[in-house]
């Protein structure tokens, strides 16, 4: 029976070890040597940069502290709250295409407006 409860205790530590979910890697770091993640699946967070989101597009621009990628979320799930200098997690593929690094998203969450934060005055 001890040796049964071992066995289930080691599959079930090995399903979790092949199911890890990536971690989040910072547009900085993944920018930093893009090369290494090229048409792989990772999950990106940075913070939308103020007036890149195009719409009809469906393209945005994310920042760290020195680096910039274009994220295309044409066929991303997207949460509520895409806006001008949100922190974003997006989940999907960096490509590189036609010169450029694109970033195609396939999850797009935000993160929720502290109520801390503070509120623009109304004039």
């Amino acid at each position: 029976m001890l040796l049964l409860g071992g066995a289930l205790t080691l599959g079930l530590l090995g399903v979790l070890l092949i199911q890890a979910p990536e971690p989040t890697r910072s547009v900085d770091e993944v920018m930093n040597s893009p090369s290494d993640f090229i048409d792989q699946e990772i999950a990106l967070r940075g913070e939308v940069v103020d007036g890149s989101i195009d719409s009809n597009g469906s393209v945005f621009l994310l920042h760290g502290l020195d680096h910039t990628v274009l994220v295309d979320y044409i066929d991303a799930s997207v949460s509520n709250g895409l806006g001008d200098n949100r922190t974003v997690y997006a989940q999907g593929v960096l490509r590189y295409l036609d010169g450029e690094y694109v970033f195609e998203a396939q999850i797009i969450k935000t993160s929720c407006p502290s109520k801390y934060e503070e509120e623009t005055p109304v004039e």
